[in-house]
């Protein structure tokens, strides 16, 4: 009736292949908007991090060469070890997924 017409569009009623698409649109979108989220916080910490660690006196002139090396040593030690938590984890996600089946 009425109400299954109105609440469709929220996945409810219906039932249609076209909700369904729908549905793995939005997810899809959302996911998106998930990793972004993530990266930005990622880069908003590592900057924070590398920041306080390297750029003990800030200086009107930009940054001196030293900072700049210790900026760039921070940045790369900081995704390295990104890398390898991210990829321990999806191997621990994957395991434990096949162990579920």
């Amino acid at each position: 009736g009425t109400y299954n017409s109105k609440m469709s569009g929220f996945g409810y009623g219906g039932g249609n292949t076209s909700s369904s698409v729908e549905k793995a649109q939005l997810m899809d979108q959302v996911k998106g908007q998930i990793a972004l989220a993530n990266a930005q916080e990622l880069v908003q910490r590592m900057t924070d991090k590398c920041f306080k660690k390297c750029v003990v006196y800030p200086n009107t002139g930009g940054l001196d060469t030293r900072q700049q090396n210790c900026i760039s040593n921070c940045v790369e030690r900081f995704m390295e070890s990104w890398n390898i938590v991210s990829k321990t984890y999806n191997d621990r996600m994957q395991r434990d997924r096949v162990g579920m089946q």
